[in-house]
């Protein structure tokens, strides 16, 4: 059910995004403004917990979901627990394919306050804060990765979409007025991992996918109002993968990786354009595309990443000639690729890094391993000539891209750990960590 408030009429100015004009100040969504995690201009390099820091802002709550930066504002999401006890219940223990069951993420044991803020990017101070909802939520997450607010909000520079999954969807205006609320019911991860995926804008469209054990579906809908385009079922077990959008030979499209199986959408109809299969378990990458070729990975059971050539692209590709590569080796489990003048870098969860040419699958190098061996929930960004990984151990390794394995800096923050993916704009790093986001600059 949709709940519409007033607010100002909103209008869409941009072009598609194969041909959105690029600006240095922004990062509006999850992967940066090119969906490839690479920001345009430089960074700084050398940073601490006390060098180069700009300012840093409390965040209260816990939330793994990744700033988003539109002009002077950084919009986050958190979820505080409100100290009211819930009725304890056990998680679903679910199978996993071909192994034993057992237990689920931690369950919920208190009511949660879904909250939204604005930030001043120029100073850090708060400028606004809503609270999307209050109550208890369904299932739990993964207790040392997981979050309630784990999927990071969208922008378009005129209205900000946040999701909060079983707890619904949430359109404001940047001033933070809600505009309009859409629930779309509890939904049940497996292994009782958590909710994550997050949503996308084009033009006037919101992407929204909710793979999970029941009834799955991906849904688009007028971002103005929040009703409802078309729904297309889904079919698939728990995926975590962003949906990715694309515009190819005069028709855009919707790529989502699945379990087993990577599919594209029409964005006006929902109809099917083609899928192809060979991905594992657990689909968590996001795919990534380079005007030609789409990329996508899975690096759990099965485990495995491939090219496939979109023109032509109809019906099912799997062992056609549209495949142009394969490999097996080094794949990210929860890390989505950074893709760079014609590479692309991957690190798997146990810290290591590998790049690969995107156009051959040739590697460059394989599963070297970062400095101060670590792991890592975090995907990698880029921004000038380097590479930057945060990890779990509160450290920011930044490598020079290139074919070559070379390590510039490792950055340290004391009793920090980093899952949220940093963002990256006008030459400055955002840093979220557990209850603190760091403005990194010079």
């Amino acid at each position: 059910m949709v709940r519409i408030l007033p607010l100002l009429l909103i209008l869409w100015f941009a072009l598609p995004l194969a041909a959105e004009p690029v600006v240095d100040g922004e990062w509006p969504r999850w992967r940066g403004p090119f969906d490839n995690g690479v920001a345009r201009g430089a960074a700084p390099t050398k940073f601490s917990s006390t060098e180069n820091i700009l300012w840093k802002a409390e965040i209260p709550g816990r939330g793994h979901s990744s700033p988003v930066i539109w002009k002077e504002r950084i919009f986050v999401t958190t979820a505080v627990d409100t100290g009211k006890p819930a009725e304890p219940k056990p998680a679903v223990a679910q199978a996993p394919a071909g192994g034993r069951p057992r237990p689920g993420g931690e369950m919920p044991l208190l009511e949660q306050r879904f909250v939204v803020m604005a930030l001043d990017r120029a100073t850090g101070k708060k400028l606004w804060e809503q609270t999307a909802a209050t109550e208890t939520p369904n299932e739990g997450y993964y207790g040392t990765y997981g979050s309630y607010a784990s999927p990071s909000p969208v922008t378009d520079g005129k209205i900000l979409i946040v999701s909060f999954g079983s707890r619904g969807v949430y359109a404001y205006g940047l001033d933070g007025k809600l505009v309009w609320e859409k629930s779309f019911g509890k939904f049940e991860m497996r292994l009782g991992f958590g909710e994550g995926t997050a949503p996308v804008l084009h033009g006037d469209v919101l992407i929204l996918n909710f793979d999970h054990q029941g009834d799955d579906f991906i849904v688009a809908l007028d971002k103005s109002t929040g009703k409802e385009l078309w729904r297309k079922a889904r079919e698939e077990e728990s995926t975590w993968s962003a949906p990715l959008v694309i515009e190819h030979s005069g028709k855009t499209q919707v790529i989502v990786s699945a379990t087993a199986r990577v599919k594209s959408y029409d964005i006006a109809t929902g109809e099917e354009l083609w899928q192809c299969g060979g991905l594992g378990l657990n689909a968590i990458p996001a795919p990534v595309y380079d005007g030609e070729n789409v990329y996508v990975m899975t690096g759990f059971r099965d485990k495995n990443m491939f090219a496939i050539k979109l023109d032509g692209a109809k019906g099912d590709l799997t062992g056609s000639d549209h495949v142009l590569w394969q490999n097996d080796r080094g794949n990210s489990y929860t890390p989505s690729p950074v893709l760079d003048d014609g590479i692309l870098y991957f690190t798997a969860d146990n810290g290591m890094i590998s790049a690969l040419d995107a156009k051959t699958g040739a590697p460059y190098y394989v599963q070297q391993r970062l400095p101060n061996p670590t792991k890592l929930k975090s995907s990698p960004v880029a921004a000038g000539d380097y590479l930057y990984q945060a990890t779990e151990d509160g450290d920011v390794v930044v490598l020079k891209l290139g074919k070559e394995y070379a390590v510039e800096a490792v950055n340290h923050f004391p009793d920090e750990f980093f899952v949220a993916t940093p963002a990256i704009a006008d030459g400055k790093i955002y840093l979220r960590g557990v209850n603190m986001l760091y403005a990194i600059g010079e």
